[in-house]
């Protein structure tokens, strides 16, 4: 179902998402959005975690790849120990 509601600009630059479309879609605070502007016209673009199950998938093709270049553990190790030095 479609919400249309009206709102305003406060002189921080913030604006209020009306509680009708925050119930309707779900919102919770400290959601994240992505701003675009273009002309006339704002959108606001919902970031959220992908399921669990997808990261579950990039895992399991991380560690095929990772088998596959024979790369251990104590090579990542390794290498975020080098990396933490040049910071």
């Amino acid at each position: 179902m479609k919400t249309l509601a009206t709102t305003r600009l406060s002189s921080k630059g913030q604006i209020v998402i009306p509680e009708d479309v925050r119930i309707n879609l779900g919102l919770h605070v400290g959601d994240q959005f992505v701003v675009v502007g273009q002309d006339d016209v704002i959108m606001l673009k919902l970031i959220s975690a992908p399921p669990v199950e997808k990261f579950n998938h990039l895992i399991k093709v991380a560690r095929e790849q990772a088998s596959k270049a024979k790369l251990k553990k104590s090579h990542v190790k390794k290498a975020i120990e080098e990396a933490r030095k040049r910071k």
